[in-house]
């Protein structure tokens, strides 16, 4: 996407749009590289939940996908009342 340039107080600025995600503590899950040396002014427009309801689906770090192993009955090991579930 080619950038927008605009006049405004004499001074030639341009548009480019980012798109950024969050986690779910509202951390920015990739920082994007900014241009040196420049003033930005960021106005953030926030997106209905694009998954239509869905659920996001969650995977292991990198660094431990895949080494874990079940090496017995990891359901019966907690009393039913301790999985907290609806009745």
């Amino acid at each position: 996407m080619s950038p927008i340039n605009v006049k405004y107080e004499g001074k030639t600025m341009y548009a480019e749009r980012l798109m950024l995600e969050t986690d779910q503590s509202g951390n920015l899950k990739h920082v994007p590289k900014l241009p040196p040396n420049k003033q930005l002014e960021i106005i953030f427009l926030v997106l209905d939940d694009a998954r239509g309801g869905q659920s996001l689906r969650r995977s292991p770090h990198p660094d431990i996908a895949g080494k874990a192993r079940i090496l017995g009955d990891i359901i019966s090991s907690v009393p039913k009342t301790d999985w907290d579930l609806p009745k």
